[in-house]
Parts: structure tokens; C-alpha cells; sequence
């Protein structure tokens, strides 16, 4: 099964969406800002990714948000990205215990 995490609003989610589509994929939406991945998905995702939680930050959203601080730990700041998933940068695409980042949207076709 497909997952997208997806805001309707981003271009890059909305174009990793179709490209999707385009590759007879019929992911599961979830618009994120809606419903938001706990800190636990947060942590599952963040290891299919291979990443640190300050890679998966929205940068001017981060600091907005006062999540920018170096000091943080991992675990505070993946529980304030839960909290604050505006802050989470978009669109992820998990497949089959494999998650890809869409930016480029194409980059997502590796886990397909």
C-alpha cells in the first residue's frame, strides 16, 4: 500500500500526486495539516527516510514556529512537529516500509 502525506496547496505535493497517478499508483491520501502523523509515525517515517528530524523541517516555517533552535533535542522536536505539522516539509510517499521525500516529485518513483 501507497501513502502520500499531502497538502493540496503545495505544488511539489500536487505534481508528486499526479506523477503518482501517471504510474498507476492510487496512493492513500493524507493531507497532513489536517489529520498529522503522531511523533511515532513521525520517528518510523524519519528511519525509511534515512534522516534526522532537521532534515524533514520546513526552514522559514521552523523558525516561525521556534523550532529552529539547535539545542533541541530528537525527540522534543519530532513531538513538536506532530504538534505543529505545518512544519514538516511535504509531500512524503511511503511505500512498502520505503519512504521518499517528492522533491523532485521524480524521486519518489525509486520506492514504487
Amino acid at each position: 500500500m501507497t501513502t502520500i502525506y499531502h497538502n493540496p496547496r503545495c505544488s511539489k505535493s500536487r505534481q508528486t500526486l499526479a506523477l503518482l497517478g501517471e504510474n498507476g499508483v492510487e496512493p492513500d491520501i493524507i493531507e497532513y495539516l489536517e489529520t498529522p502523523p503522531s511523533a511515532a509515525e513521525l520517528k518510523k517515517i524519519l528511519g525509511m527516510l534515512g534522516i534526522g528530524p532537521r532534515d524533514l523541517l520546513r526552514k522559514k516555517e521552523a523558525k516561525e514556529a521556534g523550532l529552529d533552535n539547535p539545542d533541541m533535542d530528537d525527540d522534543t522536536l519530532i513531538e513538536a512537529m506532530a504538534a505543529n505539522p505545518i512544519v514538516i516539509e511535504r509531500p512524503i510517499v511511503v511505500n512498502n516500509g520505503k519512504a521518499a521525500l517528492g522533491r523532485p516529485p521524480e524521486s519518489v518513483l525509486d520506492i514504487l
